[in-house]
């Protein structure tokens, strides 16, 4: 698959915000779990120069390649490794770092990816159904769109894509298969939404594309199994750091937080606490971080953009 390394670009949303919650320092370790093209990456090495380490994972080859150019000045600071960051804590051991002080999360389909139209991401552009963002992945968008009964295209695209339209859309898909582009895909698409429905709101495919891409990558699976590894990583006073782009993501994320910041479960009409269960962290904001007006007119993509931190704390 060939693909232009210096378009991998990655324009960081959130960084001074970012920043500000993993608050780096010189001789820390940071992980940043979707390197991309190493926007976020390099602002860390920056703000923890002259020996701050950092690590950086990504699933795909093109933005290793693209991070290893951007993140080239910083020579032996920095370790990139191929991998999805549901084996974080194996990666990392492999990587030496056994603990870190900081762990980023920036979820969801990068801006190359996107824009790249032969990944099969966008729905602007026609290309084979792929989707995959390890190109070694065992699944594509293709395989699910041709191969699912309507039933679990359905549920697919309700549960991913949170689509008002799935059944109608699942139905024509498996009327008009077999399909292989992303352009044929959004012409069906665009028969089975109403012309009413299609005049307001987003792309009409827009919600397919979303859940086809989270289902072919495991995107939800992947976020929560890589979650309680960070927090696992990340030394007492050290932070996680989750960007996220949907509703779905910014729920797991959510909840996770809040389960690790929960004290006690006992019946409130114990008198006492036997249950022993200690908050293994900390909130640093009850409410997400959102983009301010600059970074919205800079980058319309940011608008979306939620970031949740956390804090651990020390065992009791």
């Amino acid at each position: 698959m060939k693909q232009d390394k210096e378009s991998f670009h990655h324009l960081p949303v959130l960084l001074d915000e970012v920043l500000e919650g993993l608050r780096p320092f010189t001789g820390g370790r940071y992980v940043d779990c979707t390197v991309g093209g190493g926007g976020h990456s390099r602002a860390v090495l920056q703000a923890s120069e002259p020996a701050g380490r950092l690590l950086g994972l990504d699933q795909d080859p093109a933005a290793l390649e693209a991070a290893g150019k951007a993140l080239a000045p910083f020579g032996s600071r920095v370790t990139l490794k191929k991998a999805n960051f549901r084996r974080l804590l194996e990666a990392a051991r492999e990587a030496g770092f056994d603990q870190a002080d900081g762990v980023l999360f920036d979820i969801g389909v990068s801006s190359p990816q996107l824009d790249e139209g032969e990944r099969g991401f966008s729905f602007h552009q026609d290309a084979p159904l792929d989707m995959r963002m390890d190109p070694e992945g065992p699944v594509t968008a293709r395989d699910l769109v041709n191969g699912l009964e309507a039933a679990a295209l359905t549920r697919l695209l309700r549960d991913y894509g949170e689509e008002r339209w799935a059944t109608r859309i699942a139905d024509f898909i498996v009327r008009n298969r077999p399909l292989d582009t992303t352009g044929q895909l959004v012409e069906v698409i665009k028969a089975a939404i109403p012309a009413a429905a299609r005049r307001t709101g987003p792309h009409p495919a827009r919600r397919t594309f979303q859940a086809l891409r989270i289902a072919v990558n495991d995107e939800l699976g992947a976020l929560e199994e890589g979650l309680g590894q960070a927090l696992d990583l990340v030394r007492p006073g050290g932070r996680v750091a989750v960007i996220t782009f949907h509703s779905l993501e910014d729920r797991i994320v959510k909840q996770a937080m809040q389960e690790w910041a929960r004290g006690c479960i006992c019946p409130p009409d114990l008198p006492v606490c036997v249950c022993g269960r200690k908050p293994r962290a900390r909130l640093v904001s009850r409410k997400p971080v959102t983009a301010g007006e600059e970074e919205l007119s800079r980058n319309p993509r940011s608008r979306s953009a939620k970031l949740r931190l956390a804090e651990k704390l020390a065992p009791e």
